[in-house]
C-alpha cells in the first residue's frame, strides 16, 4: 500500500486533497481529513454531516470506480460554506434511485441529498467528480 500525503491547495479555494487507495479503510482517512480541515476553519457545526457525506461518497467510489485510487478533496467556498467531494475513474454518474423498503444498502447517495445544501457530480475527461456542499447557518 502507498502512503499518501495531506497537501493544502495552491490556488482557488482554500482546502486540501488528498489521494487514498480505493479500498474500503479510506474512508477513516477521508473523514480525519474533512474533521481537521473544518477544525481549522472552525466550522465545527458542519463536522457530523460532512463525516457522514464523505464517507458515502468514498463507499461509492469504492464500490463502483476501477482504477487503484480515489481524490479526496475539502474547500473552503466561502466563509460559511465548504464543498467535500470525491474523484474517481469512473464515467457512470451516481443515480440516485430509491432502494426498496428491504434493501441493505442504496440509501447513501439519498443521505447526501438530503444533508447538503447543493450536490452535484463534475464530469472529466479521467471520470468524475462527486461534491457536496454544506452551508453553516450562523
Amino acid at each position: 500500500m502507498s502512503q499518501s500525503t495531506t497537501r493544502p491547495r495552491p490556488t482557488g479555494h482554500p482546502g486540501y486533497s488528498e489521494t487514498l487507495p480505493r479500498v474500503p479503510e479510506s474512508a477513516r482517512t477521508a473523514r480525519r481529513l474533512v474533521r481537521a480541515a473544518l477544525s481549522a476553519w472552525g466550522l465545527n457545526d458542519l463536522t457530523d454531516d460532512s463525516l457522514l457525506i464523505v464517507s458515502e461518497l468514498v463507499a461509492n467510489a469504492v464500490r463502483h470506480a476501477r482504477r487503484t485510487s480515489i481524490h479526496v478533496m475539502v474547500e473552503r467556498r466561502t466563509p460559511r460554506t465548504v464543498r467535500v467531494a470525491v474523484a474517481d475513474f469512473s464515467l457512470d454518474r451516481p443515480e440516485p434511485t430509491p432502494p426498496t423498503a428491504d434493501a441493505e444498502g442504496g440509501r447513501g447517495l439519498f443521505l447526501v441529498i438530503t444533508l447538503a445544501t447543493h450536490w452535484g457530480t463534475d464530469e472529466r475527461r479521467w471520470g468524475k467528480v462527486v461534491w457536496a456542499e454544506l452551508e453553516e447557518h450562523g
